[in-house]
C-alpha cells in the first residue's frame, strides 16, 4: 500500500509521530494508500525550513523564479496522465474531467503566476515641485496556504503559485481526504530543482496541522479555501495575531433563468453547473430560479437530462458522475436530500444511492437530485450542500427573484440567463455576489479578481490580487 510522505525542507519524509490515516478511494470505498497524520511538530520543522529558504528566495531575480516555477508547469504537463487518474482515485471524479479541466488548470496557476512576476509593478506619485512617492512590494516571509478537498491540485497550486512567485516560503496543508496529487506535486518539485524550504507541505487533519499553521507566530499570512464555519476559527485565531488573511469559503448560489434566454444553451450548461464535478464545487448553482412562463417547459427538459447522466466508475470514459469524496460527506448530502422531503420538497429524479456492478459496488455514489416544492427561505435553500443536488423554483417577477437569490448567508457567485442586455447589467449589479456570470458559467480569466462576499469569505484571489495579498506595500518618498 502506497504511503504518502510530508516534504520538508526538500526532503520526502514520514511524520513525527510515525502515525498514518487511511486514504480511501470513494469509487471502491476501500483503503488504498496511507496518508501522514502529522502535527504542530512537522509544522515546526516545516517552518524552520521556510524561513531559512526565505532569506535566499526573496531576493532571486524574479526571472529565476519564474523559469523554476515554468520548469514545475512542464512536469505536471509530462505526468498528466498520471496525475488525472490519481486526482480520479482520490476524489472520485471521472478521470476525464481530471484531465481535460483540472490537471490543465493546474499548469495553467503555476505558469500564469510564474510569468506574472516579471510584470508585476509598482506605483509612482509625483508631488510636483515637492517629492516623489514611489511603493515597493515585498514578500510577506512564511506564508501558510490551506486547501480544500473538492479541487485539489487545481486549489492547491491557485494558493502555492503566486505566494511562491512573490518571493514568500510557503507551509501548505492539503485536505487529508485528497492528499496524493499534492504528494506528487513535491516529487516533481525535487525533479524540477525548486530550492530546499521554499514549498514545504505537511499532510493531515486540521485540527492538528492547519490549527498549528493558524497559531505558528512565524507564519505572518493565511489563505484558506473551504468550509464557513473552519473560515470562521481560523480568523478568530489569526486575526489577534494581526495575520493578513484571504478566506474562500462557502457557496449557495443562484442560477436565474429568464423566459427570453437561449434555452438550449442554458440547459446544457445549467446541467454541467448543477452536477459538474459531483456538484462538488463551491460555484456550483444549487439553486435554479425559473421565470414562471418556461417553468414546466424546464422542469421536463432538465429532469430528461439528468436521468439520462451515467453514474459510476470514474476511470471510465464513459462516466459523467463520480462517486462522492468521502463516506461523510455522502452521508451528509444524504440528510439533505431526507430534509428536503420532510420540508415539503417533491423528488422529480436522483434522491437514492447507487450501486455500480464491479469494482465500484461499495463506493459513495449518489444519483444526480433534483427537488422543487420548496419555499426559497427553508433550510435545504438557505444551507451549503455540496452535492449532487440542486431546487428549482419558479418565479415571476425581478424584485421576486433578487429577494429569493440574494436570501442566504451566502454571496459566492450568481449564474444569469437572459437576452436582454439592459436586464443582465440591472440584476448582475444587484446580486449579492463576487462572481456574477451572464449566459456562461466557470468562464474563468485568471486576470480577474476571485472571491465572495457576505460569509462566502474576505479578500480576493487572482491576477494581481493574489500577487498583492502575498506581498506587503511600503511607501517611499523622497524630497525634491
Amino acid at each position: 500500500m502506497k504511503k504518502i510522505l510530508n516534504y520538508i525542507n526538500g526532503q520526502l519524509m514520514e511524520p513525527v509521530s510515525g502515525d498514518y490515516l487511511d486514504n480511501f478511494d470513494p469509487s471502491t470505498g476501500k483503503v488504498y494508500s496511507l496518508c501522514p497524520d502529522s502535527d504542530e511538530r512537522d509544522v515546526e520543522l516545516a517552518t524552520k525550513a521556510a524561513l531559512q529558504a526565505f532569506a535566499s528566495w526573496s531576493v532571486m531575480a524574479p526571472e529565476k523564479r519564474s523559469r523554476i516555477m515554468l520548469r514545475i508547469a512542464e512536469l505536471i504537463e509530462k505526468k498528466l496522465d498520471v496525475l488525472a487518474e490519481a486526482e480520479s482515485i482520490d476524489q472520485g471524479k471521472p478521470k476525464w474531467l481530471a484531465k481535460n479541466g483540472e490537471i490543465p488548470r493546474a499548469i495553467s496557476n503555476i505558469r500564469f503566476f510564474g510569468t506574472a512576476i516579471e510584470h508585476f509593478a509598482s506605483e509612482a506619485h509625483p508631488m510636483p515641485g515637492h517629492a516623489i512617492n514611489y511603493t515597493l512590494r515585498t514578500p510577506i516571509g512564511v506564508v501558510g496556504c490551506i486547501s480544500p478537498w473538492n479541487l485539489p491540485l487545481y486549489l492547491f497550486t491557485w494558493k502555492i503559485a503566486p505566494a511562491l512567485a512573490s518571493g514568500n516560503c510557503v507551509v501548505a496543508k492539503p485536505s487529508e481526504i485528497t492528499p496524493m496529487t499534492a504528494y506528487l506535486l513535491a516529487e516533481i518539485c525535487i525533479e524540477a530543482g525548486l530550492p530546499k524550504g521554499v514549498l514545504n507541505i505537511v499532510h493531515g487533519l486540521g485540527p492538528k496541522v492547519g490549527s498549528a499553521i493558524t497559531v505558528h507566530k512565524q507564519i505572518k499570512a493565511i489563505s484558506f479555501t473551504g468550509g464557513t464555519k473552519t473560515g470562521a476559527e481560523i480568523a478568530r485565531t489569526a486575526a489577534p495575531m494581526f495575520k493578513k488573511l484571504s478566506l474562500e469559503l462557502g457557496g449557495k448560489n443562484p442560477n436565474i433563468i429568464f423566459a427570453d434566454c437561449d434555452f438550449d444553451k442554458m440547459l446544457n450548461e445549467t446541467l454541467r453547473s448543477s452536477f459538474l464535478n459531483q456538484g462538488e464545487i463551491c460555484l456550483c448553482g444549487s439553486r435554479i430560479f425559473i421565470e414562471r412562463s418556461i417553468y414546466t417547459r424546464f422542469k421536463e427538459a432538465f429532469v430528461e437530462k439528468v436521468k439520462a447522466r451515467t453514474i459510476g466508475d470514474p476511470l471510465l470514459d464513459s462516466t459523467l458522475v463520480g462517486a462522492i469524496a468521502s463516506k461523510m460527506h455522502f452521508e451528509k448530502v444524504m440528510s439533505y436530500i431526507e430534509l428536503a422531503k420532510q420540508e415539503g420538497g417533491t423528488v422529480l429524479c436522483g434522491g437514492y444511492t447507487v450501486k455500480p456492478e464491479g469494482r465500484c459496488s461499495e463506493g459513495w455514489f449518489i444519483a444526480p437530485t433534483v427537488i422543487e416544492g420548496l419555499s426559497f427561505d427553508c433550510r435545504t435553500n438557505q444551507e451549503e450542500i455540496f452535492g449532487p443536488v440542486v431546487t428549482i423554483t419558479p418565479f415571476d417577477t425581478e424584485e421576486e427573484v433578487l429577494a429569493f437569490a440574494n436570501s442566504t448567508e451566502y454571496g459566492l457567485a450568481a449564474t444569469l440567463w437572459t437576452e436582454n442586455l439592459t436586464r443582465a447589467h440591472r440584476i448582475a449589479a444587484e446580486v449579492k455576489s463576487g462572481i456574477v456570470w451572464i449566459n456562461c458559467w466557470l468562464l474563468r480569466d485568471l486576470r480577474t479578481p476571485f472571491g465572495g462576499v457576505k460569509n462566502s469569505g474576505v479578500g480576493r484571489e487572482g491576477g494581481w490580487e493574489a500577487m498583492r495579498f502575498f506581498t506587503e506595500p511600503k511607501n517611499i518618498c523622497i524630497k525634491l
